[in-house]
């Protein structure tokens, strides 16, 4: 484990678990939106 934690560092882990969450807020929004227009 600590091979891999010396080719990842630490903000490499921060940043791709903020990119994940901020794209799946994000294609829930447009999914919701999809749904709302839908309806209409």
């Amino acid at each position: 484990m600590t091979d891999m934690e010396e080719k990842f560092p630490r903000a490499l882990w921060v940043r791709l678990i903020i990119y994940i969450a901020v794209g799946h807020l994000f294609a829930g929004f447009i999914y919701l939106l999809f749904e709302v227009g839908a309806k209409q």
